[in-house]
């Protein structure tokens, strides 16, 4: 059945894809917003020096839909910093992030949209979220709302680039993707949120693709990238910009704190005294405060 199409004037959106290496993937991708059964977009594809035929690909899709662009950067500038460098050269209301080994369903695109248009003062949406008990998908969180919801409800903060839409206007607000490795999609969440409020949204408008090659892949192998989740939560919690009320945030930096002294405590027992030293080495605990935050929960 054909959507419903309750905006007369559709509003641009800017689709980015970051390329590097990904010939065996990209065309499916490209293929995903092509069937879009919204119209008014842009494709913005910027390949980050792939050393495979990722951009011969691309430029065969080119000459086909003046809607999309292609950009090839002169140095390798890794994941977060090519994500900036596709948003600089967007037109649009939104920024939908493609990458370039997942793809987004036909009516993916304007469903986004639909829910967007509903909530004027939102400054992204997230989506891909499992059913809510109490509300149907879409709904607004406001700031704090959002918060709470991360760390005493259920997770929020954990979701992919593919699982959001961000008004351009509030990505250029908070200054884009830090480019921390692995946190930078975590950390944006955080930062949108303490300006913004976040629309809600359900599964079924983007696929995720998973397979060897991912970053993510680091998490299962290397306890560090995890950890690296927790110290980033702790400092922007403890933030004079968290929108969380003092009790709030006091219980939250429990919880991070006991995840934390546990998270070392683990590294020794299943990988090695070498890795939990690394681990206490970035911890502003000492050995007492371990002790004490795994004892008292």
């Amino acid at each position: 059945m054909e959507l419903e199409r309750p905006i007369k004037n559709q509003p641009l959106v800017s689709v980015l894809m970051t390329v590097y290496n990904r010939e065996k993937y990209i065309a499916q991708a490209i293929e995903s917003v092509l069937k879009s059964t919204y119209s008014n977009w842009e494709l913005i594809i910027v390949d980050d020096q792939s050393k495979d035929s990722s951009v011969a690909i691309a430029k065969t899709y080119q000459t086909k839909d003046d809607r999309i662009k292609l950009h090839i950067n002169t140095t390798n500038l890794g994941d977060y910093s090519n994500r900036n460098k596709a948003a600089s050269y967007a037109k649009g209301k939104y920024l939908k992030y493609v990458d370039a080994d997942d793809m987004i369903y036909p009516h993916g695109l304007e469903l986004l949209v639909y829910y967007m248009e509903q909530f004027p003062n939102s400054g992204y949406g997230l989506c891909s979220l499992d059913q809510d008990k109490y509300h149907m998908f879409p709904f607004e969180l406001n700031q704090s709302e959002a918060y709470h919801r991360h760390y005493f409800e259920q997770q929020l903060f954990h979701k992919a680039p593919l699982s959001s839409i961000i008004k351009t206007s509030a990505f250029t607000a908070v200054g884009g993707f830090s480019g921390k490795q692995h946190l930078g999609d975590f950390e944006m969440w955080h930062v949108l949120s303490q300006q913004f409020p976040v629309v809600l949204m359900p599964h079924g408008v983007v696929w995720y693709r998973e397979h060897d090659a991912q970053q993510m892949n680091d998490n299962l192998r290397d306890p560090y990238v995890p950890f690296k989740y927790i110290l980033c939560a702790k400092a922007l919690i403890a933030s004079g910009k968290c929108p969380l009320g003092a009790h709030e945030k006091t219980k939250a930096l429990k919880a991070l704190k006991y995840n934390e002294a546990r998270s070392i405590l683990s590294a020794v027992k299943h990988h090695s005294l070498k890795k939990a030293l690394e681990l206490y080495k970035a911890s502003e605990l000492n050995f007492f405060q371990i002790i004490k935050s795994i004892t008292k929960t």
